[in-house]
């Protein structure tokens, strides 16, 4: 995959970036997000595709980008489609923190360190180039001011923009009720968007977790082969070299 496009997890961390304060809208659900985001990008790299549900490796070759090749990794050593809402309400191991360290490294954003109550260090970060983030805001505006179908990009990332509650933070007040609505029509322009988009609301809903735990009572194998199904493991965070352990740090939300 060549790193002259940017992917769908980029551009979702880039919509939710406030310009004015540094920090991301909707941090918790935004991590689901990320997660579900990967696994779009993966099904337009060709590398994975849906199976009902369930999301299914059909081309484990790395695709040159170490975060979502992680992934894949991941999604390989399961030896069998998984589900997609227990993929996303998985442990998420720090995947903003990581795609943010990693929109640094790329001149995307810059970090600005700081202070919480004048004693805990924070790190906020500020877009670098904001012509980047109108742009992709101005793809899903056309999309939504004109109603044509837009491309599958376009499309999942109005998908997961609507299924993480950015459309408050995009299109804001009783002004912006029509185009969240029209937002959140989106979702259906693209069936691996929606697929993950409809898993990062059940996830928020707690139907990921209500699923294994009625499993379990039962009795009954969660997943294929006669296993109970394992929640998903996020990608681990890649801090910088040389800088300090990110426990160490107080990331803004």
């Amino acid at each position: 995959m060549g790193r002259s496009r940017r992917t769908i997890p980029e551009e979702l961390l880039l919509l939710a970036l406030d310009p004015a304060t540094g920090t991301t809208a909707q941090p918790q659900s935004l991590d689901l997000g990320l997660a579900g985001a990967q696994l779009v990008e993966l099904a337009l790299a060709g590398r994975i595709a849906p199976d009902g549900d369930r999301i299914a490796v059909v081309v484990p070759r790395p695709t040159g980008d170490p975060t979502l090749d992680c992934a894949l990794e991941l999604l390989r050593r399961r030896g069998a489609p998984v589900r997609a809402v227990h993929w996303i309400g998985g442990p998420r191991l720090g995947l903003r923190q990581t795609y943010l360290s990693h929109l640094e490294r790329c001149g995307m954003v810059h970090a600005v360190a700081g202070q919480m109550c004048g004693v805990l260090p924070t790190t906020r970060y500020q877009a670098t180039d904001n012509a980047i983030s109108r742009e992709i805001r101005s793809r899903l505006d056309s999309a939504i001011r004109t109603g044509v179908p837009p491309d599958p990009r376009t499309a999942a990332l109005a998908a997961l923009a609507h299924a993480v509650g950015l459309g408050k933070h995009l299109y804001p007040g009783n002004e912006g009720r029509s185009s969240r609505s029209r937002l959140r029509d989106l979702i259906r322009h693209d069936p691996m968007g929606g697929l993950v988009a409809h898993a990062v609301m059940d996830v928020q809903n707690g139907a990921g977790a209500q699923t294994r735990r009625g499993a379990a009572s039962a009795g009954r194998p969660a997943g294929p082969g006669g296993r109970t199904a394992e929640p998903a493991r996020g990608v681990p965070m890649q801090p910088h070299r040389g800088s300090s352990p990110m426990a160490a740090r107080v990331v803004a939300h």
